[in-house]
Order: structure tokens, then sequence, then C-alpha cells
């Protein structure tokens, strides 16, 4: 090995350690969340939803009565969208503003209860941990700048990382070392095998989960993905202003049964359809068709009606958008691994909990080289 290389490599060793040291909290943080969120959708679809068991030739509401009974039945707050499976024994997700959720049955319109709030409200907290360390109000930009910045020295950890992990000779002797778990070392060789071992088996999966997050994390990142595509970015989305509380504003339901009939004839294979009520009466129902319970963009589809006349404003499928649109879609759901399906969440959580480990024997390490660094000064 030259000089040069030896000074490159401890060179990128020491920048490694140091960045390691700086980020590593906020990583492990977002690490174990990540991880937590493995099953999430799983999870409360299991504790969440309700089954209901309909008598014998009855039919579902149509929507506008639905829409109609949950709105009598719970009038202090406005309805803003509904969520239908194509599971006869599912429950129609009711949503009233961002927060509030209820369970209706679709053959009678009865409301069932909001299930397990508990569980989606720590999944909820958990989320925002993840993104902007559940900080508020003003504060929560500078939550999302330092994760955002801890997820691109991430990216230079794992890169760098796998420049210190390749083995100096490629023997397998000495690959054996920094691909497979040696039960014999104990303290700092076991930190080192394991930071070698879990850094090479979660490289590649890690990868892809910081380059995606990094897409949603910063404009720039969006913005180069488009650009690397050929295709304009899009403009920023504003924000729509929706009831959050206290009297709702009327929304008029009619033409919600013309609008569902539309979308139903556009996807007959459709498993889940959601209902976006407009926010006043110049704005269309947004109603997004879903042909997979998976995390699958190619299988989403958005239609927006004007409810007054039942015209059709927009229909998008996913075979409509651009390259850079496209891959914009599948960069949310290989972020969380629901791309994969359950085993690519299941490969995203384990990727995760490789990462905490990685943290964990980073800082072992560099405490104990810094220890012995002090010792050999203090003699």
């Amino acid at each position: 090995m030259t000089a040069v290389v030896r000074l490159l490599r401890k060179t990128i060793f020491w920048l490694h350690l140091i960045a390691g040291c700086a980020a590593g909290v906020v990583i492990l943080l977002m690490s174990l969340t990540g991880a937590t969120l493995m099953y999430e959708r799983q999870i409360l679809e299991w504790v969440d939803g309700y089954q209901v068991t309909p008598a014998a030739n009855a039919s579902r509401l149509p929507l506008e009565e639905l829409a109609a009974k949950a709105t009598a039945a719970n009038p202090k707050q406005a309805l803003t969208a509904l969520t239908v499976e194509s599971d006869a024994n599912a429950a129609v997700m009711l949503a009233f503003g961002r927060e509030a959720t209820q369970y209706a049955n679709p053959f009678t319109g009865e409301l069932l209860g909001e299930g397990a709030a508990k569980a989606r409200n720590f999944f909820h907290f958990v989320t925002e941990l993840h993104r902007w360390l559940a900080l508020e109000g003003e504060s929560r930009d500078t939550g999302k700048a330092i994760t955002g910045a801890a997820c691109l020295v991430f990216l230079f950890l794992v890169i760098s990382g796998l420049y210190l992990w390749f083995p100096r000779r490629f023997t397998w002797h000495f690959i054996k070392r920094i691909v497979a778990f040696d039960r014999r070392l104990t303290g700092r060789a076991r930190d080192w095998n394991w930071h070698n071992v879990f850094g090479f088996w979660a490289c590649l999966p890690l990868l892809f989960i910081i380059l995606t997050g990094l897409i949603m994390a910063y404009p720039w990142a969006n913005n180069l993905l488009f650009t690397l595509t050929g295709n304009p970015p899009p403009p920023p989305r504003a924000q729509q202003a929706r009831p959050q509380g206290g009297k709702p504003e009327p929304v008029a339901l009619s033409g919600l049964n013309q609008a569902w009939d539309t979308a139903v004839a556009k996807v007959p294979t459709w498993q889940s359809i959601t209902v976006r009520l407009p926010a006043n009466a110049k704005a269309p129902a947004m109603i997004f068709i879903s042909e997979s319970h998976q995390g699958r963009p190619d299988l989403k589809s958005q239609l927006n009606v004007n409810l007054a006349n039942g015209e059709i404003v927009t229909w998008e499928t996913f075979s409509t958008y651009n390259l850079g649109k496209q891959l914009r879609f599948w960069a949310r759901w290989v972020h969380t691994g629901e791309a994969g399906g359950i085993i690519g969440q299941t490969l995203a959580g384990l990727a995760a909990l490789s990462a905490a480990v990685l943290v964990w024997t980073g800082f072992s390490m560099s405490w104990q080289r810094f220890r012995r660094r002090k010792g050999a000064v203090a003699k």
C-alpha cells in the first residue's frame, strides 16, 4: 500500500469516526423509530379494523346515504374522507379532519367506534419522532433540518464505511473476518466484527432507504431526481385548508354515488377506494383507487370528479406519469420497504436495526480508542 493510499484511508477513517460520533445519536433514533414502524400498516389493520357480518342478501349503502348517516351521527366534526374496502366484511373508515377516525357498518351506516386510537396515536408519535424529532410549531423546521442533515451524514458513513470495509487482500481468511460472525471474539474485537458484518449485509438496503429519505426530505434532492430523468420538477403543492374542529362547514354530498360508480367502472379490480370530500363547493372530490394493499404505486390511480355535474376533472394512472414522477412515487414505498410487500418491509426493518447496531458498536469502538489514547498520553 502506497503512502498516498494509506493517507487517504487514514483520512477517510477519521472523517468516518468523527461524523459517526457527531450524528450517531440522531441516526440511532431514526433507526430505532424506523424499525418500530416496520409493520405499522399490518398492526393497525389487525387492531384497528372492525369486521361486520352482513345479513343475507344485504347490500352496501350508497355512499351518499352512508356519508349522510355518518354526518348526522357525528355533527360536531366535519366528515372529510371515507375509505371503503372490497372485502364485504370490512368496516368503512371515516375521517373527520386529520386526527379523528370512526368506523361504520357499510350495510347499515351504524358507527362502530374509533378503533385502536392509542395504537394510531403511538405510531403517529413515532412517525413524527422519525421525521422531525416530534418537535412542534416553528421548531418542527429545526427538527426536519436535524434529521435531514443526519441522513446526509449517514449516506457518507455508509459509502465511506464500504470503502474502509474493503479487504486489503482478497483471500477467504480476510473476507471471512468481515462478512461472518466470530463467536469467539469479545470486547473491542467483537464490536469490530459486528460493525463490519452488519455494515456489509445491510449496506445495499440502507443505501436505498437513505437515498429515498433524502428525496423526501430535501426539495433539491427531489428536483435532482426529476432533472436526472429529463423531466421538469413539479411546482410546490399548496396546502389545502380543511376544517379541523368546531362547527363543520357543510359539504354537499350529492353526486357521490355517481362519482363512486365512475371510479369502480374505471378500475373494476379495486381493493380499496378512498374518497376525499372537497373542502369547498368549487373543489373536486379526490378519489384514490388501489388495486393492492401493498405499497405498489403502479397499482394506484387518482380520479378527481366535480360532484355538482359528475364531470371528470382529471384521471391519472401510474402509466400517465413521466419517469421522474413515477420514481418519486416509488421513493416513499421503497423507503419503508412496502414496495416489496412483507418481505421488503422485513428487510427494511432489519436494515434499520442493523443501523442501530452500527451506531452502538461505532460508539463503543470510538470510546475505547479515545480512552486508550488518553491512557497512553497519561503514561
